[in-house]
């Protein structure tokens, strides 16, 4: 049984290795900051984040940069850009996104015709779009390592102002808190877990990594605090079980091509999120959890 599941050479694979630790921290950070992206609802500009992400990462091969600055860099500088407008009204919200996604597509554009045109960046489209995760040198582990615990210790801090800033704005402006300040955290922190799964699927599939394991958590608990568990075990999972497909897949065709990471995790998360909604919580004990949070919420000083 292991023979079949497991090809030659998958455990012993350095490539393989660094893959696996990649996926899973990437998966994590991508899980807990989107379940609070889902709660927000903000999974437009999450979406318009990936989109940004693919102008950073095409313009850092075309200056010889590594793609991770180019994601991370410009999944900043458009969180700032969206949040110029406004965080407090849905609409500036959509007009924000709106604008920065239709910029970026259109610098992204541009970036990728001259990757191609440039003859040291072959395949360079290929790896921004949809990632390239066997490539990944072990030395970036560090790096991801290191932004990933910013971004957790970052949600960590506003935890309790993000979370009812979350579920009603007012209140929480009522009760003192900055919520223009928790929103621009709040974005820093989903740029970077962006450009954390852009490395592991690539810039233009890492929405699925982002939104599907958090909505699909949303879906199977009641509680805040399962769901950042079971986000980050549905992401982790999907991740390890797409490296495994993609090495394995290696085997199935006579021209040893195989099929990409991002195939296997983006399908994996779609069945999941599927697979969810065969066994739905309640209306009212959705309702019960959310007004549990709020009333949780409000404790903040």
């Amino acid at each position: 049984m292991a023979t079949f599941l497991f090809e030659p050479g998958f455990f012993s694979s350095g490539p393989v290795h660094v893959a696996l630790v990649i996926g899973a921290v990437s998966a994590v950070v991508t899980g807990v900051v989107g379940v609070f992206t889902v709660l927000r609802g903000q999974s437009f500009a999450g979406h318009a984040l990936t989109d940004v992400a693919t102008t950073g990462g095409s313009a850092s091969f075309f200056y010889g940069l590594t793609p991770l600055l180019g994601f991370l860099g410009a999944g900043v500088l458009g969180a700032g850009a969206m949040d110029l407008v406004g965080v407090q009204r849905l609409r500036g919200r959509d007009i924000a996104t709106g604008v920065v996604l239709g910029v970026a597509t259109g610098v992204a554009a541009l970036y990728l015709y001259l990757d191609t045109t440039k003859s040291a960046t072959t395949g360079a489209a290929q790896q921004v779009l949809f990632g390239s995760i066997f490539t990944l040198d072990s030395s970036t582990i560090p790096v991801v390592a290191v932004l990933s615990v910013v971004t957790l210790a970052l949600i960590a801090s506003i935890y309790r102002p993000l979370l009812l800033s979350s579920l009603s704005a007012d209140l929480a402006a009522a009760r003192g808190i900055s919520v223009r300040a928790v929103g621009l955290l709040f974005m820093l922190a989903l740029a970077i877990s962006v450009g954390l799964s852009s490395i592991a699927i690539g810039s233009i599939l890492s929405t699925a990594l982002l939104i599907g394991p958090a909505a699909t958590s949303l879906r199977l608990t009641r509680s805040l605090r399962r769901a950042f568990a079971f986000a980050a075990v549905i992401g982790v999972a999907a991740t390890w079980l797409g490296v495994l497909f993609a090495y394995d897949s290696y085997y199935w065709f006579p021209s040893s091509q195989g099929l990409p990471v991002s195939f296997f995790i983006v399908l994996l998360v779609f069945l999941a999120y599927v697979a969810s909604g065969l066994h739905p919580i309640p209306r009212a004990l959705k309702r019960a959890r959310l007004d549990g949070h709020a009333a949780a919420a409000q404790r903040v000083r």
